[in-house]
């Protein structure tokens, strides 16, 4: 049995509460999915594609750095694991990764643009240029779609993976 401890988001809140409040849950959701598996589990590959437990957080925290801090707050050199040449680096893992060490880097991740935004009004803009005409609201909104798409594709695995099914 999974411990559950997320928190559902507000049912009554301004815009900033309720996007963040679901986004949390989402993020908490991406946590619950792959708790009590074995790094060789997190790592299997059930579905004809790269996706794996391991490899979608590693995904997630990616995006996280990228969206909040080198968009957003226009910081440089914020380390990534894809690339031009390998731009499905983040999905590639093994056994040998470790889940917890995974968990905690998409948690500190979650944790870094959660400060990011605090920073910033829904109506800021994003520093990169890459994202220039984007806003921290469309940064929100675009996060609780990507990270909701993949919260399916969680809820997909773990079930071929043991059989565990839920929210």
């Amino acid at each position: 049995m999974l411990n559950d401890e997320r928190i559902d988001p507000p049912e009554a809140a301004d815009e900033r509460g309720t996007l963040n409040g679901f986004l949390d849950y989402l993020r908490a959701t991406v946590v619950f999915k792959a708790q009590g598996l074995s790094d060789a589990d997190a790592a299997r590959q059930v579905l004809p594609s790269l996706l794996t437990v391991s490899g979608l957080l590693r995904h997630l925290a990616d995006v996280e750095r990228w969206w909040f801090r080198a968009q957003l707050d226009g910081q440089t050199g914020i380390p990534t694991r894809w690339s031009g040449d390998d731009p499905d680096a983040e999905f590639r893992v093994t056994e040998q990764d470790s889940l917890a060490e995974i968990i905690t880097d998409y948690q500190a991740a979650c944790d870094e643009s959660r400060e990011v935004a605090a920073r910033y009004g829904l109506e800021d803009m994003c520093k990169a240029d890459h994202s220039a005409g984007h806003n921290l609201r469309w940064v929100l909104v675009h996060m609780v779609e990507e990270t909701g798409r993949h919260c399916g594709h969680l809820d997909i695995i773990r079930e071929l993976l043991d059989g565990v099914t839920g929210e």
